[in-house]
């Protein structure tokens, strides 16, 4: 073999192999295709739509710190454990007690889904408390929980569900507020609202809220009432007699609310009756409200409710006697800062006043001072005062 036959045959070689090379392409696969997270403006801010479906979700909340103190929002009359752990037992009278902080810190979550549907919106929603409270418990030498007859400070952590229901096209069903306390509307800005409640909150509900689209609207709601117990005097402070679960129903009858309202550029009114099964006695609150202009809103409120004969009880007219009036309002002086009041007063000479702050000092955070006094004009020695500081950072929207 010559130089000449041996360079052909290498060149034919290396043809050969660069067309064998060249039928097996090189094949890159495609991506996979990537769903991003869409925003679903339909409800207002903070909501998407969840991967793959059409419901809407969003997921929100705060983290809350807590402290008051003085008479009406501190822990008063607790203890010295120092003395406590080495009193003699024969003789508390001789012990000493201290005054101290209250504290709360809360991390609360909501969850808030939607989605249309041909019977109209179809809303879940769940707002979940977890919370580390200083408290107060009442001990003896013996173990015995005495309630504040020995009263000692300790921390404890819950967990609390504030809310937890569902809605479709007007209708609810769950674990929300009162609809006595909420048609009317919350009383004010005020994050204590003193001695004179306006009515109860957490309780298994059955709703159905009607909106005309004109300013007009009626709720109906069917409720089970909540436990916990209720200290009352039948004859007199020194007979004191422990109801368990007081407002709890205690059959297959529930407590009835209903209420109509209408609302328009210059404010609203709204009006609320219940009647409560257990007890057996009714209770109605009406309400106004004004905007005074952009930054000046008020509002006043009166409520009545008849009471069990022999305890005084009634779910919804937790007020003390018969009657019970509230007015309040709030004058936004900038973006950042909001003035808020209240004053209370009821049929058994409770006053309560508060007045706070709500501070943004950044955006989503919130600090909010307040003072409480509260007194009984019935009573010379039932006037106090307190202090209260929330910090709370929002998130989600």
């Amino acid at each position: 073999m010559n130089i000449k036959s041996l360079l052909l045959g290498s060149a034919a070689a290396l043809v050969a192999v660069s067309g064998a090379r060249a039928a097996d392409a090189v094949v890159i696969a495609e991506p996979e295709p990537m769903e991003y997270v869409r925003i679903c403006d339909t409800y207002g801010v903070g909501f998407y739509y969840i991967p793959g479906t059409e419901t809407c979700l969003k997921v929100s909340g705060y983290m809350r710190y807590g402290i008051g103190v003085g008479d009406t929002n501190g822990l008063t009359d607790v203890i010295d454990k120092k003395d406590f752990a080495e009193g003699d037992f024969d003789g508390f009278d001789d012990i000493d007690t201290n005054d101290t902080y209250f504290k709360r810190a809360r991390f609360q979550l909501r969850v808030d889904s939607r989605a249309e549907t041909e019977l109209g919106t179809l809303r879940t929603y769940a707002a979940i408390n977890f919370n580390y409270d200083t408290n107060v418990n009442g001990l003896s030498p013996f173990g015995l929980e005495l309630g504040s007859i020995f009263p000692l400070t300790t921390s404890d952590d819950a967990v609390a569900i504030e809310h937890a229901y569902l809605e479709l096209g007007g209708f609810r069903v769950g674990k929300t507020d009162s609809l006595f306390s909420t048609f009317t509307g919350y009383s004010s800005g005020v994050a204590n609202d003193g001695i004179v409640p306006y009515g109860p909150f957490g309780t298994h509900q059955m709703a159905y809220t009607w909106n005309g689209g004109n300013g007009f609207t009626a709720a109906v709601a069917l409720e089970t009432g909540a436990g916990g117990s209720v200290v009352v005097f039948e004859d007199g402070p020194g007979d004191p007699v422990i109801v368990g679960d007081a407002y709890a129903i205690d059959s297959y009858v529930p407590h009835v609310v209903g209420g109509v309202g209408y609302t328009a550029g210059w404010g609203g009114v709204s009006v609320v009756a219940a009647y409560d099964w257990v007890w057996e006695e009714g209770a109605i609150k009406g309400r106004v409200d004004f905007n005074v202009n952009d930054a000046i809103s008020l509002f006043a409120m009166a409520g009545w409710g008849g009471k069990d004969d022999d305890l005084g009880l009634n779910y919804y007219a937790q007020w003390g006697g018969d009657w019970a009036a509230w007015v309040g309002g709030a004058w936004q002086f900038n973006e950042k800062t909001t003035l808020n009041f209240e004053v209370g007063y009821d049929d058994a000479e409770n006053f309560s006043t508060v007045v706070g702050l709500d501070y943004y000092l950044v955006n989503n955070l919130l600090i909010k001072p307040e003072i409480i006094y509260t007194d009984n004009f019935d009573d010379d020695d039932a006037d106090n005062w307190g202090g209260f500081l929330r910090l709370q950072a929002n998130f989600g929207g």
